[in-house]
């Protein structure tokens, strides 16, 4: 009996031949027969590809969220810069006006 070497496919192979079962312009036989693999193994990646795609949206609403949130903390510590300017104008401006109401 000869020992037979397991395929490797790549994932971009995979998504490409996954994106021609979706459209459904061919049969998952016509397109087995057409790239040489067992139409079984077509349909797990089929079904692989459908039950991940959920994720596919739920990782870009983190990433949504994350970039949102990276940008309130960057306004926010403009804020707080803004802040600590006006206190330290405020301040320099109450001494100034005490030494200068004190002269008349």
């Amino acid at each position: 009996m000869q020992n037979q070497k397991k395929k490797h496919y790549t994932a971009e192979f995979k998504a490409q031949v996954v994106r021609e079962i979706l459209k459904e312009e061919k049969t998952v036989s016509q397109l087995s027969a057409e790239y040489g693999i067992h139409s079984s193994q077509l349909y797990k990646w089929r079904d692989q590809a459908v039950a991940g795609s959920p994720s596919l949206f739920h990782e870009q609403a983190e990433k949504n969220q994350a970039e949102k949130e990276a940008e309130w903390q960057k306004e926010r510590e403009a804020l707080y810069a803004e802040i600590g300017r006006l206190t330290t104008e405020k301040t320099w401006l109450e001494k100034k006006s005490r030494t200068f109401f004190k002269e008349r």
